[in-house]
């Protein structure tokens, strides 16, 4: 196990998340601009935000949970990762709610906090990450509820990974 030492961890600021610094590793989900198409006699615009989830390999399905998270502390310590190499993970908020989101390209398991990224929301805004792409478990900046989708199906789809030398992300 790490020892976490704030004065000789690596520090992570994150970010504003944008959609072009966060493409490495995902898709931002956030409200378009513009006109969607009239649904519901014009009483509605609908935005197809993504076509595919990337949620079947190997016989998964999709699952929509809901995750009641309490609002971390930071700067927070990150000293392991996880990722799902079958299907993506989407965290969407319900309500103005921000957090953290800590990541790591898809591939080899990063060693250290050099190897990250850390972004923040403005509570508003939710992320599909894609398959492979490590992260750390969600860090809610503000206390409340997220709806996740995500590949259920045989097997466990997490490998997790300690650093070994870890962080402290910030915002």
């Amino acid at each position: 196990m790490n020892d976490f030492s704030p004065a000789s961890a690596a520090l992570l600021v994150a970010q504003p998340l944008t959609s072009h610094a966060f493409a490495p590793y995902g898709t931002v989900i956030e409200a378009p601009t513009g006109e969607g198409r009239p649904i519901n006699g014009g009483n509605a615009q609908r935005f197809d935000l993504l076509g595919d989830l990337q949620l079947d390999a190997e016989g998964g399905r999709p699952m929509l949970a809901l995750f009641r998270a309490q609002a971390r502390r930071f700067p927070h310590e990150v000293s392991e990762m996880e990722r799902h190499a079958l299907g993506s993970q989407t965290f969407v908020p319900l309500g103005d709610r921000r957090f953290v989101i800590v990541v790591a390209r898809a591939g080899e398991a990063p060693t250290s906090a050099q190897q990250l990224a850390a972004f923040v929301t403005d509570g508003r805004q939710g992320v599909v990450l894609a398959p492979g792409t490590w992260h750390h478990a969600l860090l809610a900046v503000d206390a409340g509820d997220f709806v996740v989708i995500e590949r259920a199906g045989g097997g466990v789809d997490c490998d997790v990974c300690l650093l070994r030398q870890s962080g402290s992300v910030q915002f």
